[in-house]
């Protein structure tokens, strides 16, 4: 070729990548001579072109045989890279997903899109690691694995640091400690290579990722602390007894009781449990008396004391529960139960007196697993499994179980799962519920902490509502006569 351009092999870089022009045209990059005559070649050079030839090769800062590129090496560091950043991707995503699509509040909703975005940012710097460790053909391909590298070393120092506060195993710490381990070594890498000198506007590019990193922090403390908070749960719970009929069949008073839920306010809640009794009450009167009775046991009880009547013998006419637990009661929705009371005429009653409650939770807190805690266990059938225990030990009772999660999945994720439970018991003298909110499962040896229950219960705003109506017996014989 008469009229071939004048070829240059520049010094290698800081990687041992050549660059090969000609004519003063930069026309690719070469890590190897092989690589240069591949170059070439593609410029229509002969395949068996003298690479020696000085008056067509320019060699510059080394001659054919300078190759410093360290292949194994350059590899290796790829590998690393792309490995973690692929890795902190997965897990980044794993854990804004199901607040981004299920969230239960709206910033809820916006932390877990920012852990979806920035996950897909790591996905991004994963693809420039091959970029900025190869030939480098986009601009900007370092500034990107900086910032893959530096939202890994944000969000796993966050997950680490919020594990920290109750070191309970979970298995994503086998995630995030080597992957904060990871982003470490990455940063350190990225720094000793100076890349952030190929970012143009470099203080636009930190003041960026400060404003992302306050915004999502922000939103993690409004959703998990703030907004909860701000906003108390509003649910009311009346009882009140109906207008008796007297079957003449039976001579027995029919007494309707109706309890009426409604929830008043602008928090969503779950019912996760809830009990009704009603009590007949036979006082003891005397028309001599020097002074208000039992004193003493009536401080204990924080009751009232009567200067006529001694402690009343009390007996449960009716029990039971009025809406079934892991009944959702979102605001504005109210719920009405009637129950049928059948009391003797003749009876020896002085009052009636119903009391119920209410146990709630708060939506905006928690997500209860549906598909599991609205199904009873009966704690007396062996067939139960882990749910089952000895009548002569616990009793007999129903058991509501199910996980619980929390409205931020990053709390999910640095902790041990958390199970709501409810116990409702039935006896011929009365009835009772209890309910806690902790990591018990009903698995061997575990027992209830009850630290951490009170922990939990007020994490998850758990709440009681009580209602209690008391009325003269001699009054609803009147009314049915």
């Amino acid at each position: 070729m008469e009229n071939s351009p004048n070829i240059a092999i520049e010094p290698p870089d800081s990687r041992g990548l050549r660059q090969v022009s000609a004519d003063g045209e930069i026309v690719g990059s070469a890590w190897s001579l092989n690589g240069a005559r591949r170059i070439l070649r593609g410029l229509g050079y002969p395949r068996d072109i003298n690479m020696e030839d000085e008056a067509l090769i320019s060699w510059r800062g080394g001659d054919s045989k300078t190759w410093p590129d360290h292949s194994s090496r350059r590899r290796a560091t790829i590998a690393f890279m792309m490995a973690g950043l692929i890795a902190s991707m997965a897990l980044v995503v794993t854990i804004g997903m199901p607040d981004a699509l299920r969230g239960l509040t709206f910033a809820g909703r916006v932390t877990g899109f920012l852990f979806v975005f920035a996950g897909l940012i790591q996905g991004l710097a994963a693809s420039a690691v091959l970029d900025h460790w190869g030939k480098r053909r986009v601009r900007f391909s370092g500034a990107v694995v900086l910032l893959g590298a530096l939202i890994a070393v944000a969000i796993n120092s966050l997950l680490l640091l919020l594990w920290l506060q109750e070191l309970e195993y979970t298995p994503y710490i086998l995630a995030y400690a080597p992957l904060w381990c990871w982003s470490l070594g990455a940063l350190w890498l990225l720094v000793r290579e100076k890349t952030w000198m190929g970012i143009p506007h470099p203080r636009s590019f930190a003041a960026g990722i400060t404003a992302t990193a306050v915004i999502a922090g922000a939103n993690l403390t409004y959703s998990s602390i703030y907004q909860p908070a701000s906003q108390p749960m509003l649910v009311s719970l009346e009882a009140r007894f109906g207008k008796p009929a007297l079957d003449s069949r039976t001579s027995f008073i029919d007494l309707p009781l109706i309890l009426h839920a409604r929830n008043k306010g602008k928090v969503p809640a779950y019912i996760i449990s809830n009990d009704y009794s009603v009590y007949g009450h036979i006082a003891k009167l005397s028309e001599v008396s020097s002074g208000l009775k039992d004193t003493k046991g009536v401080m204990e009880n924080e009751s009232g004391a009567s200067r006529y009547t001694d402690e009343p013998e009390n007996e449960t006419i009716n029990a039971g529960q009025f809406i079934s637990p892991g009944w959702p009661l979102d605001p504005g929705e109210e719920y009405t139960a009637q129950k049928m009371i059948h009391i003797p005429l003749t009876a020896k009653y002085d009052t009636l007196e119903v009391y119920s409650s209410l146990t709630l939770m708060r939506k905006d807190r928690g997500r209860i697993n549906e598909w599991e805690f609205p199904y009873p266990h009966l704690s007396w059938e062996k067939d139960e499994g882990r749910f089952y225990c000895p009548p002569d030990s616990c009793g007999e009772s129903l058991i509501y179980h199910g996980e619980v999660q929390h409205n931020n999945n990053i709390i999910n994720v640095t902790r041990r799962p958390r199970y709501v439970t409810s116990w409702w018991s039935l006896t011929p003298e009365d009835s009772s519920t209890e309910t806690n909110i902790s990591s018990f499962s009903f698995q061997p040896k575990d027992a209830i902490d009850m630290t951490e229950m009170r922990r939990e219960m007020d994490r998850y705003g758990v709440a009681n509502v009580y209602a209690e109506v008391l009325i003269p017996f001699a009054e609803l014989n009147g009314l049915a006569n």
